[in-house]
């Protein structure tokens, strides 16, 4: 568990009474308590207050608030609060501002305001951090440190200039091999002094967010970038690790956030956070794929649920409401792909500024009769009563999804062959498909042991590198599945063409040889002909956006094109390898043909569903000493039913025994200890 101090599920979240007055703040923690809240992340953006110039420190308000927190029952989440500097440090020191693409540098504002190559920056926030560790260390309310908040952005500014070369230097010790790896005698780039090189922006090599002309120099600024930021993360890291260092430390990532390398990143993370912010559309299956992407950061280890709304966001262009119901529901969800922790942005909602329209547990009313006030202590009761039945518990799964971050740079910033392409989404379609059939998946990274897997699958696998191709081979050899998209095997991890003939290092194992590519328009579909009956799938399927037309070396042609000059080509093939088989699916099919394909790999693997449930019934599960939990969750807005067969299990939720059929009402969740 997080802390044996608080031995069950965290609820709370993030709290700034610095926007309040004290009589607020002692309703509040009245508040807190009828709520069952049990920790606060304070400190996030106080640097301002506590640090008033360069040399003084105030943290008498602070020790004021740890101290009234702990008292009335409430742990502390201590942020450094390093992430928005202060006005007076950008004004006598504007080498903290940021420099953005095109060349502009900004003024004292918003936040990410600092640029992570600041010697100034760098030097106030390691300092600021090491005093908070050093005044707290042995504070028994502070049980999470967390580092700064949300990091992102970029820099474009003489400092990230010099700081890029170095890293270069660092990356390819030589300008020989730079120029090599950027292909640099295109266009006349080829570099003689490390001075020459300056940053990739929309003043040299970019025009917009996903457009270079050098994407190798691209690739490697956003390498460059992510590291930048995450060492400011660990400057921070270090000086609180060397005052506390059994201290938990972390800092809330953003799921699928694409400017920084979350499995580089969790290295550096005690336990993973993250904060959750689906809109009314997002599909479930998205948010569950990004609650295990936060899982598998660090190997299935359980993680933060950092942030939440209650009630309802800001930011985005349509901010409804959650419906009565779906906090919990959705709490639940990350439960069960396994967060140890329920915590909310925000605590108390603010009255000023571009977050005073976003949700919070005490809404502007201020008083407890509010109907999202209910449902959370609602939700807080039955945390009580659970306790420590599901912390640590690990989430078991026999498929996974291979996702890099370096691939998902490299696809983006490609010129061709089509816009249309996004690599998430694709990943999405794949994952989709196993979470409607209540089959877990893993998300996992190009260095994760992918032995213990059943299925393993790399959707657009632009990217391969070193040594990946051998470790899929002996994968596959060993009696492995693995199954591969169009657009794979195409570049090395310089962006560089493997030439050959595509799939590159992947055509050995697939059995295949990738002639042409071929871009569809929007409106242009082709189709997935089935040489004849594979399982449940027979006859003719809808395909389109990039179409591969290859060639067998080896591999059996499951299915061919219907359409086009190329009719009649291979589509869908699968290679024997060793004991194992490697599937190579060269067109993005509808999805009835993913269901269809994944669920008769998943049958040849003896893959099972956790539970045969109607649309919209999510089942997940996580496993303690042994003992499996299955959490049923109900998305839809109408009752549902389902049959355990011949098992039976006890709602921990409600104190039921159920076996037979048995029903869940709308957006409800039932946690069953299985007998």
């Amino acid at each position: 568990m997080i802390s044996s101090k608080l031995p069950k599920m965290f609820y709370g979240g993030d709290y700034n009474p610095e926007q309040w007055d004290h009589e607020t703040h002692i309703e509040d923690l009245r508040m807190f308590q009828l709520a069952g809240i049990d920790i606060a992340t304070i400190n996030v953006f106080s640097w301002a207050l506590i640090q008033p110039d360069e040399v003084t420190y105030r943290f008498e308000e602070l020790d004021q608030l740890i101290n009234r927190l702990y008292e009335n029952g409430v742990y502390i989440c201590l942020a450094t609060s390093t992430a928005a500097h202060p006005a007076w440090m950008a004004k006598k020191y504007p080498d903290v501002l940021r420099v953005d693409a095109d060349g502009r540098k900004r003024k004292f504002g918003g936040r990410h305001n600092s640029c992570p190559n600041s010697p100034t920056y760098r030097k106030y926030s390691e300092k600021i951090a090491d005093k908070l560790a050093e005044r707290y260390k042995d504070h028994p309310a502070v049980l999470v440190w967390h580092i700064s908040n949300e990091y992102g952005g970029e820099c474009y500014c003489e400092n990230c200039e010099k700081a890029f070369r170095v890293y270069l230097k660092e990356r390819y010790q030589t300008l020989e091999q730079v120029n090599k790896a950027w292909n640099t005698n295109f266009w006349g780039h080829t570099f003689y002094d490390w001075d020459e090189i300056v940053l990739p922006s929309n003043l040299s090599e970019h025009w917009g967010n996903n457009n270079s002309t050098f994407q190798g120099i691209s690739l490697d600024y956003s390498r460059f970038n992510s590291d930048s930021m995450l060492d400011c993360y660990r400057f921070e890291y270090d000086a609180i690790k060397k005052h506390i260092p059994d201290s938990v430390v972390t800092t809330n990532l953003m799921g699928f956030f694409k400017q920084l390398d979350y499995f580089k990143w969790a290295k550096y993370l005690d336990i993973v956070s993250w904060d959750s912010y689906p809109g009314l559309a997002t599909p479930v299956s998205f948010t569950a794929m990004a609650h295990d992407l936060m899982r598998g950061l660090k190997d299935g280890q359980p993680f933060m649920l950092m942030e939440q709304t209650p009630s309802q966001q800001n930011w985005q262009p349509y901010n409804s409401l959650k419906r009565p119901g779906v906090m919990r529901l959705w709490s639940y969800q990350s439960v069960a792909h396994g967060a140890d922790t329920i915590m909310f942005f925000q605590l108390r909602r603010s009255i000023g500024a571009c977050e005073k329209y976003h949700g919070a547990v005490i809404e502007h009313a201020g008083h407890e009769n509010t109907r999202v006030f209910r449902e959370v202590a609602e939700l807080g009761k039955e945390l009580q009563i659970l306790g420590d039945t599901t912390l640590d518990a690990s989430v078991e799964s026999k498929v996974a999804i291979v996702f890099d971050w370096d691939n998902w740079w490299a696809i983006e910033k490609s010129s061709g062959p089509t816009v249309a392409l996004n690599y998430v989404d694709q990943i999405h379609k794949y994952y989709a498909a196993f979470f409607r059939r209540n089959i877990q998946v893993d998300i996992v990274s190009v260095d994760t042991d992918i032995s213990k897997y059943d299925i393993v699958l790399a959707p657009v696998l632009y990217m391969v590198k070193p040594g990946f191709a051998a470790k899929l081979e002996k994968y596959v050899e060993a009696g492995g599945t693995f199954l591969t998209t169009f657009f794979s095997g195409i570049v090395n991890e310089n962006d560089l063409v493997t030439t050959g003939g595509y799939p590159g290092e992947l055509r050995k194992l697939l059995g295949i040889w990738v002639e042409e590519i071929d871009a569809l328009l929007p409106e242009q579909k082709n189709s997935i002909v089935l040489k004849e009956a594979y399982g449940d799938l027979e006859g003719e399927y809808g395909c389109g956006m990039l179409c591969d037309l290859l060639h067998s070396e080896g591999a059996e042609v499951i299915a061919e094109y219907g359409d086009d000059f190329y009719k009649g080509m291979p589509v869908v093939t699968r290679n024997t390898f060793g004991q194992g088989d490697a599937w190579y699916v060269a067109s993005d099919p509808d999805e009835r043909f993913l269901d269809g394909l994944l669920g008769q790999l998943a049958a040849a693997k003896n893959v099972e569903s956790l539970l045969e449930t109607p649309e919209g019934v999510e089942v997940s599960a996580r496993t303690k000493d042994g003992k499996p939990y299955l959490f049923v969750m109900n998305h839809n807005a109408t009752t549902q039913s389902y049959d355990l067969g011949t098992a039976k299990a006890h709602d921990l939720l409600t104190n039921r025994e159920l076996s037979g059929s048995v029903e869940i009402e709308a957006r409800g969740v039932q946690l069953l200890e299985m007998k």
